[in-house]
């Protein structure tokens, strides 16, 4: 059993992921399990190029970013679980017992993150009813979104990115994911907002 499971490998999930494994030593998040589904083969990330991204070395390639995060997020947090070449086809159960399935595997967690692309071939089981045309984008895009107060689908159900309503730019996408990504810590730690930074001032 996941305590949340992050379905989605592009910026926004890997952020998510990052913000919550570096609270690994914080009270609220000890023994939490939290895994990332990287399958991200269709995402637009893989074939950008960024010049105007904050942080981000101009020329960068969008492949290179994200096979660079993921070994990050090995690196620094090898207590998140990356799980590798499987899509998601359902979900299904309510808010701390969901059932996620894959092409191969089946996983249970207490909370989900949807952080994949807004392209109109979304289709997960269980979460098609929750779609709505896409707010930010143009029409002729034919741009989905989930339907959600604050990144909060349902109970449990978090959803980040542009699946979230938000416009195509990757500072965005990963601040979306770290926003999903506090919001999680807040709820572990009984409702008082939670956040981590990492600091070189003095203990």
């Amino acid at each position: 059993m996941f305590d949340v499971l992050i379905i989605g490998g592009g910026a926004s999930g890997v952020s998510c992921a990052l913000i919550l494994g570096s609270a690994q030593n914080k009270p609220y998040a000890e023994g939490k399990k939290i895994g990332i589904l990287t399958h991200q083969k269709a995402s637009a990330l893989r074939d950008a190029v960024f010049n105007n991204a904050y942080g981000i070395p101009a020329g960068k390639l969008g492949k290179d970013l994200m096979d660079e995060s993921l070994q990050q997020l090995t690196d620094l947090y090898p207590h998140v679980e990356q799980i590798e070449k499987e899509k998601v086809m359902k979900v299904e159960g309510e808010a701390g017992n969901f059932t996620v399935t894959t092409n191969k595997n089946s996983y249970t967690t207490k909370a989900i993150v949807v952080a994949v692309g807004s392209a109109p071939t979304f289709n997960i089981e269980g979460l098609m009813d929750y779609i709505e045309p896409h707010g930010k984008a143009l029409p002729e895009k034919n741009r989905i979104q989930l339907k959600n107060d604050d990144h909060l689908v349902d109970d449990g159900i978090y959803v980040t990115g542009t699946l979230a309503g938000w416009r195509s730019q990757v500072a965005i996408a990963a601040g979306s994911g770290a926003a999903v990504a506090t919001d999680i810590m807040t709820l572990w730690n009984d409702g008082v907002p939670a956040q981590y930074h990492d600091s070189t001032r003095s203990k």
